[in-house]
């Protein structure tokens, strides 16, 4: 669990995603050595309307000096900007929004879905835990089958654990949210490999925060995230031309919290490098600011789950 060490706040807030251009068409600079990329099947995302967002208690260094502070009609456009670009892609899903429960809206953070098979998270934060219940009522009513998952040991879902669909892995954070034990369970429950990854850095206090695996065996990341055991994992299964590495400035925009669709990497903020990183590599980046959700620490993946091979079984809306 986050150790309640204030971070510096302009560290954490010393970007302009708002200037960025919104456009998700195919920018007139784009590489035109790169050949494009197949379109994907159509995958289903699950949502939460922010109709109760907020920043009621502080749970991770972003979140410091900002209890109060979230402007719920900005957030409200945001979210919706996010939903729409990604409803051109994508099913969009939607769990009902709970008064009381303001970090609902992050439904990365609801479990883990692979198949028909579900993992609903075990919040470390006790602020969040009755959101489980929610969560499991959904993944039931949608006919996913439940896993077990051990009381003690917790688990913040796919804020922690991200498929790699290029590698049929799943790649599996810990150290401030979810318990080190987490990826053996993983491996029992969706027979794949997981790969153990350290977070050391409170500010990137979820795997999704700081990593991002997309198609193709590319591999968005910020280094500095991980112990230099879990850096040397890392490069020992993505090789050096399918690695995109942020730098600081990047990372502490949330560029790699980003949500990747037919090609697309939708993203808070992005600097010319990287945007022409991903370009390199046949993405598409799309900004879409999310600054009212950055001050509750998340952005657009934190505010989407994927439903990896579900897109016929969850009731699409949107």
């Amino acid at each position: 669990m986050i150790d309640g060490r204030s971070m510096p706040e302009k560290s954490l807030t010393s970007f302009d995603a708002e200037a960025a251009v919104l456009s998700d068409a195919p920018r007139s600079d784009a590489r035109e050595a790169t050949p494009p990329r197949p379109a994907p099947p159509r995958r289903a995302i699950l949502m939460c309307a922010p109709d109760h967002f907020g920043i009621d208690y502080i749970i991770n260094p972003w979140m410091e000096n900002q209890i109060g502070q979230a402007a719920l009609p900005r957030a409200k456009a945001q979210w919706e900007n996010l939903r729409g670009k990604l409803a051109a892609h994508s099913e969009i899903a939607f769990v009902a929004p709970t008064p009381g429960l303001p970090d609902m809206v992050f439904t990365a953070n609801a479990g883990l879905a692979i198949g028909d098979t579900a993992v609903v998270s075990r919040f470390n934060a006790k602020e969040r835990r009755p959101e489980e219940r929610l969560f499991c009522e959904w993944f039931e009513a949608q006919g996913y089958s439940i896993a077990p998952w051990p009381e003690n040991v917790p688990f913040e879902g796919a804020g922690d654990a991200l498929l790699d669909h290029a590698r049929g892995i799943v790649w599996c954070g810990y150290g401030w949210r979810s318990g080190e034990e987490a990826p053996k369970h993983l491996e029992r429950i969706f027979g794949r490999r997981a790969v153990a990854l350290r977070l050391i850095d409170p500010r990137f206090y979820h795997l999704d925060t700081c990593f991002c695996p997309l198609s193709g065996g590319w591999l968005m990341y910020y280094p500095d995230a991980f112990d230099i055991a879990s850096r040397e994992a890392i490069r020992a299964i993505a090789p050096v031309e399918k690695r995109i590495e942020v730098g600081e400035k990047d990372a502490l925009s949330f560029a790699c919290n980003a949500v990747e669709v037919a090609g697309r990497v939708f993203l808070n903020a992005c600097s010319e490098d990287l945007r022409s990183r991903l370009l390199d590599a046949g993405f598409t980046p799309v900004v879409t600011p999310l600054s009212e959700f950055m001050k509750a620490g998340g952005a657009a993946k934190c505010l989407t789950l994927q439903l990896p091979g579900a897109a016929s079984k969850v009731i699409p809306r949107g």
